[in-house]
């Protein structure tokens, strides 16, 4: 009864970090050793001093529907954050809280979008944007990167993508999945041309902000004077602070746009969860020094797979400076039989891997760039080691 749904749904691709990492659970199931280096999710536990707060809110009787916007005092934790971190300045009528950085993504596609307008994405992109600003009647137009950019966009390229139906510039930095992170050079470089374009309303994805590395300082398009007022800073807590499975994401926005996403979610799913918002109010007013253990293990792990995998011929790497992960470069594979199968795209690699190393990889057209595959390095020493040298044996 498929003819039955909608031409909406039929269009969406399921996502491929998920859709990779159902098919590592099924084959486990069925006895496969497999090793999972396909979700963007932190192999950390919550910290404790979150979890207490959670549990002092269940004892405090939190337990009604909240605001739709988020707790006050959870936004007053944001504005917090805000100057703290990034020297942006919020008020309270500027912030919505949703269920995860993905549903703020997907408020904001569905206020701001018109069918037809046109959406700048930077290959490669995080694995949602598309879907997203396509179910909000977008048309996403990819810019191609490369390797030998550190897969970053230029001013030059921005510039050329735009036409006088481009709505929106949405961009992730740090990047997933490369890693990458626009300096404060770069973005201003990316701002000088959207003065020339001042439709085009910019989405800053930082949600791996506190993973960063220390060689290039984070930065915000709102920073800029001339940005702020058509800029949305998204941002969460799942990465940094290990709560993937909390759900919780914000934005900082022009009002207007706040108030529309407001709007909408009241129809949709009205607040977000009462337990975790308090969590949360707890992980975002401590200093995220408080954090910085992750950041330093993730960190290790780095410069452990980034040496592994170069001594893999055919693997080309970048140097990721935030985030976890890798996004090598794998053409060199393509046109090549490896134990009978033919290799004609990253697709077919991500395939190869999981089936004859057990390993799951997500490829990179699933990102907009399908020359690569992306390997999470949320794992422990001994899972990456293992799971390098099964991809290297399963490649003679």
């Amino acid at each position: 009864m498929s003819n039955q749904l909608s031409d909406r749904i039929n269009s969406v691709t399921p996502s491929a970090t998920l859709e990779m990492a159902a098919k590592a659970r099924e084959l486990r199931a069925a006895g496969k050793d497999i090793i999972g280096l396909s979700l963007g999710e932190p192999d950390f536990n919550t910290p404790d001093y979150i979890k207490n707060a959670a549990i002092q809110a269940v004892n405090d009787n939190y337990n009604s529907y909240t605001p739709v916007d988020g707790y006050v005092d959870l936004k007053d934790a944001i504005i917090t954050k805000f100057k703290r971190d990034n020297n942006l300045t919020y008020d309270r009528s500027q912030l919505v809280v949703s269920t995860g950085a993905k549903q703020a993504l997907y408020n904001v596609a569905q206020v701001v979008l018109n069918d037809g307008d046109e959406v700048v994405l930077p290959c490669p992109y995080w694995v949602s944007y598309s879907d997203i600003v396509k179910l909000a009647g977008g048309v996403p137009v990819e810019v191609s990167t490369s390797i030998d950019t550190d897969f970053k966009m230029t001013p030059e390229q921005l510039q050329a993508a735009i036409t006088p139906k481009t709505k929106m510039l949405w961009y992730s930095s740090p990047c997933n999945p490369s890693g990458s992170i626009y300096s404060a050079e770069e973005l201003r470089g990316l701002a000088d041309v959207l003065q020339k374009h001042p439709q085009i309303i910019v989405v800053s994805d930082e949600i791996y902000e506190h993973i960063n590395y220390g060689f290039t300082e984070h930065a915000s398009m709102a920073s800029f004077e001339d940005m702020y007022d058509r800029t949305v800073t998204v941002n969460g807590v799942a990465k940094a602070f290990a709560m993937t499975g909390w759900r919780i994401g914000y934005i900082g926005a022009p009002n207007y746009i706040a108030r529309s996403c407001n709007k909408l979610q009241g129809q949709v799913t009205s607040g977000a969860n009462c337990i975790a918002q308090r969590a949360v109010i707890t992980a975002l007013v401590e200093s995220p020094s408080r954090v910085q253990y992750m950041v330093d293990e993730f960190k290790e792990r780095r410069a452990l797979i980034l040496s592994l995998l170069n001594s893999i011929e055919g693997f080309k790497c970048n140097q990721p400076e935030g985030a976890f992960y890798v996004f090598p470069d794998v053409t060199a594979y393509f046109g090549k039989t490896l134990n009978g199968t033919i290799i004609n795209n990253a697709s077919d690699l991500a395939m190869y891997l999981l089936e004859n190393a057990n390993v799951a990889t997500v490829t990179g057209d699933a990102f907009g760039n399908g020359n690569c595959i992306r390997i999470s390095y949320a794992a422990s020493e001994k899972e990456i080691r293992e799971a390098v040298s099964r991809i290297k044996a399963a490649l003679v």
